[in-house]
């Protein structure tokens, strides 16, 4: 083997990836020690043994062993100095790309390169996606930062393009970004990397593995990667899941994965190679090919089964939507503040993801007491803004603006827009004209669709709570709503108690613009525990065209991304079991979704800063006929969110502007 890690490769070449991650959720900051002794040391050892092996850690993690352990980091950048082994890069901190603003996916970026050159003398040629939580807006970040390539799971991905070639798995293809460039891409497998874990910890046979892996050999060259994940589950139990496997003899499971490593190296059909490697197949017929990884039923991929989603790092957790909600109010305030290398760094760590997944009570502490320093340093708020009652509209309506009440409905008329709000399901949106076009925005009524799936009433602008075991509440109630003057605006508001906590909503009507602003200001008296959905906004299928609707977000990147459904049916907030209440979900990370056609656009805007929403698009289908609606979400379930935990008021202003394009 050469320096490069390039071999004349055979049937099957496999590379080994192993991530390291010193800020794991649920490890203990006073078990570091141990994880670099237990897990990161027999790492290098292999090695030396002579197996070609890829790391992947962030420059935090590569920072703390230099502290714990120089004489690890010592030996890792011989063994790099020797092309032995490959470094692969990913950044400062391991954060969500597409749930992280850009100017912070810069940073991260840029500080990560610099760790890596300081501790180890060299820069990493390719990048792991975090997470292999992937969206098309990081890619010209990636070109930007100087990678040659990335590293993204194959098996979510293809599962959202049907049309793909199997064979293409084998082999770096590219991956196209929001701007239209690419980035070659070397593909993992989450299903491989599964099936190593369980024949390290004893629950798959060596021979078990061989032979699944020997039957990925083809007739062609083929790259495949045996394992892309942590090394921290082998010799030692994090204690994340419950259904953990009880940890073999100390040392034991290296042992095995040695053996494994020993006995494929010795295999006359397989090649163990370092990933660098595989960009030297980018010139065989079935590779290079430009591919959009993402598709509006799968905006931002993730690794493994679809429970593992972005909401887990959004709006699930200890208490994400409030930390993530603090952390965009520092990456606004930093630029405005001129601030240093040191002052991105801190918030390159503080939105790492092992914060908002399985945390453990006192680093959960430890963060919040760091987090509400740093905001106090910047004379920020580290609480949410308190759901108080809305300031009463005066009894004067704007200038160009009537009200009538026309039995049920509330009808407002501006100079750009009509409004109809259902006074008897909570100001629910009845229908939206504008400029005498439309409904855009709609209820559509039970009996609307023929099939029973679709049987009920899809309304627009109101709020759902649903808990496992409990009755969903809503605030499609009857209600005596005031109106008037306010902010400029005619305001029209209520206050009504839910099972949930006492809620205030509020809608202005700009007179002169098409613009129309959802509030909603929720006091709990209980933690969500469960999905909070609001803002729901149903189009008018009759008014939006099927074969050309579109919606678009920025998930971390500078690009707004634009997802074409194309008629095939998607729900990412779609239960995926009775544990996890959603699917996926749109970043939002600049505050904006629009959703459109060739003829209307509906531009949505919320400040993250504020609350960090999500968004959940969602497209149902029946014969000549579908339902498309943009709902906003605070807060998802699934295992780490804890049933225990603060009440925190929310307050969430959506700002919708209709226009049509020329």
């Amino acid at each position: 083997m050469r320096g490069d890690g390039f071999v004349s490769l055979g049937p099957l070449a496999l590379y080994t990836l192993f991530h390291l991650n010193l800020a794991y959720s649920s490890i203990e900051e006073a078990q570091r020690p141990a994880v670099i002794r237990r897990c990161y040391w027999p790492l290098l050892q292999l090695i030396e043994a002579g197996i070609p092996l890829a790391l992947e850690l962030t420059g935090f993690t590569l920072e703390t062993i230099a502290r714990l352990d120089p004489a690890w980091v010592a030996k890792l950048r011989s063994l790099l100095a020797a092309g032995r082994c490959q470094l692969i890069g990913s950044g400062r901190s391991q954060l969500i790309g597409p749930l992280v603003p850009v100017a912070v996916n810069r940073a991260n970026l840029r500080l990560g390169l610099a760790d890596y050159e300081r501790h180890l003398g060299l820069r990493p040629r390719i990048a792991l996606i975090n997470e292999q939580a992937y969206s098309a807006g990081l890619v010209p970040l990636y070109c930007e930062a100087g990678f040659e390539a990335i590293i993204m799971e194959w098996d979510n991905p293809a599962s959202s393009h049907p049309q793909w070639e199997r064979s293409w798995r084998y082999l770096p293809q590219r991956a196209l970004g929001a701007d239209g460039g690419s980035i070659p891409l070397i593909w993992s497998h989450s299903v491989a990397f599964q099936r190593f874990q369980r024949y390290a910890h004893g629950e798959l046979e060596l021979a078990e593995l061989v032979a699944y892996l020997q039957g990925h050999v083809g007739s062609g060259r083929r790259l495949f990667s045996l394992y892309a994940n942590d090394a921290e589950v082998f010799d030692l139990r994090p204690g994340r899941y419950a259904t953990e496997p009880e940890p073999m003899a100390a040392g034991e499971e290296w042992r095995r994965i040695g053996q494994l490593l020993m006995q494929l190296q010795a295999d006359p059909q397989i090649h163990l190679v370092l990933p660098q490697a595989g960009l030297a197949l980018l010139t065989e017929p079935q590779a290079g090919h430009p591919l959009a990884l993402e598709g509006a039923d799968q905006p931002l991929p993730v690794k493994k089964q679809h429970k593992y989603n972005a909401t887990r790092w959004a709006v699930s957790g200890r208490d994400d939507l409030l930390i993530n909600t603090l952390c965009h109010r520092l990456a606004q305030v930093l630029p405005q503040r001129q601030a240093g290398e040191g002052e991105w760094r801190e918030l390159c760590d503080l939105w790492a993801s092992d914060f908002r997944t399985h945390i453990t009570p006192t680093r959960w502490r430890t963060y919040r007491e760091w987090l509400g320093q740093v905001c106090q340093r910047y004379g920020l708020s580290a609480d949410p803004l308190p759901a108080l009652p809305f300031p009463p509209p005066t009894a004067r309506l704007p200038a160009g603006v009537t009200v009538a009440v026309v039995g049920r409905f509330l009808e407002i008329t501006s100079q750009r827009l009509r409004l109809r709000l259902n006074c008897r399901r909570g100001l629910a949106i009845e229908g939206v004209w504008l400029d005498g076009e439309g409904p855009l925005v709609v209820t559509l009524p039970h009996g609307h669709f023929d099939t029973i799936a679709l049987g009920a009433d899809w309304y627009s602008g109101h709020l759902v709570y649903e808990a496992p075991g409990a009755a969903k509440v809503t605030d499609l109630v009857a209600l005596s709503p005031l109106w008037g003057e306010s902010e400029g605006a005619l305001a029209v508001v209520a206050s009504l108690d839910l099972p949930i906590g006492r809620l205030h909503k509020r809608l202005l009507i700009e007179p002169a613009q098409p613009v129309v602003e959802l509030e909603y200001r929720l006091e709990p008296t209980q933690r969500c525990w469960g999905s909070l959905r609001l803002g729901h906004l149903t189009l008018n299928p009759h008014c939006f065209s099927a074969d050309t609707l579109w919606f678009a977000t920025h998930n971390g990147g500078e690009v707004l991304e634009r997802f074409v459904p194309g008629g095939r049916p998607f729900d990412l907030g779609r239960a995926v079991s009775q544990r996890v209440s959603a699917g996926g979900c749109l970043g939002m990370t600049a505050g904006v979704v629009e959703v459109g056609d060739r003829q209307h656009v509906i531009r949505i805007e919320s400040d993250p800063a504020s609350v960090a929403l999500v968004a959940l698009p969602q497209l149902l289908v029946e014969e000549g006929n579908y339902l498309f609606r943009m709902i906003f979400s605070a807060c998802e379930m699934d295992e780490t969110r804890p049933r225990e935990g603060a009440l925190n008021p929310i307050v969430a202003r959506l700002r919708l502007t209709f226009s049509r394009i020329e």
